[in-house]
């Protein structure tokens, strides 16, 4: 072989070595899952009303923070476990690294219970509809969450999962001009999303899933707290009791980056 083949051959194995290395790599796959507190309900502004996602959604900043990362937005205003089955979890591929979702609070009724709360004492049954909400919590959430781990985990087997909660609501004033909530109706409802939290847990746990609390995130930041990271009653009414934008940015994104990086 010639001085000058010998160049040639050396130039395009140069060239080969060195376009495979300049190869980018292939985006993470990341599907969001769950309800509106996953999809941005709260931050006021959406580039899909129907499902009501936001690009100041955590799913949404994850995604744009992670280098080559491939966002699957799937969560869904007012989804419940039914529909994460029904819809969602076709998304999930076995390619999927990544999953989040929050989910159950639709379930158990919580938005509609803390609305019958809001009311004025003689006009509401609060106590009735919180011992609902419980029960529903305690008895059949588990089975729910369930069957939306399992499939989770047999559609995406290798992917990092994580199962956020809900924040306490309240810190036991109401600043809300329409609004009665009092003493006790704030602690009734504190404690149902701790319930929420701990049952979401558990059943997370047993799917080998990570689960992150948001309540000491959002701690000094609930309704009518001087740094107020969650709606409270507003205009529309569908933005209530849901995180604002820092709430999405400072209060949940921070704790999935804690797993994903």
């Amino acid at each position: 072989m010639s001085v000058r083949s010998r160049c040639a051959v050396g130039a395009a194995v140069a060239l080969c070595a060195f376009g495979a290395a300049a190869s980018p790599a292939a985006a993470e796959r990341y599907v969001a899952l769950g309800d509106s507190y996953s999809s941005g309900t709260g931050t006021r502004t959406y580039y899909d009303s129907t499902c009501q996602r936001s690009v100041y959604a955590y799913p949404y900043l994850l995604s744009q923070q992670r280098a080559n990362t491939q966002l699957v937005f799937a969560a869904c205003s007012g989804a419940k476990t039914g529909n994460v089955l029904n819809t969602q979890v076709a998304s999930l591929t076995a390619g999927t690294g990544i999953v989040t979702i929050t989910i159950g609070g639709n379930d158990a009724g919580f938005s509609s219970t803390v609305t019958e709360c809001a009311k004025p004492e003689w006009a509401s049954v609060c106590d009735t509809r919180v011992a609902s909400s419980q029960s529903y919590i305690r008895n059949t959430l588990p089975g729910q969450l369930n069957q939306v781990y399992s499939k989770i985990k047999s559609r995406s087997p290798s992917a990092r999962v994580v199962v956020l909660g809900y924040p306490r609501l309240f810190m036991g004033v109401d600043c809300n001009a329409g609004t009665y909530f009092d003493s006790d109706d704030m602690t009734m409802l504190n404690q149902t999303a701790d319930l929420l939290n701990s049952t979401i847990a558990g059943r997370a746990a047993a799917y080998g899933f990570t689960f992150k609390n948001p309540t000491t995130a959002f701690t000094g930041h609930a309704i009518c707290s001087s740094s107020e990271w969650i709606n409270g009653l507003s205009n529309p009414v569908g933005e209530s009791y849901h995180p604002n934008r820092t709430g999405q940015s400072s209060g949940y994104l921070p704790l999935v980056r804690q797993v994903v990086g």
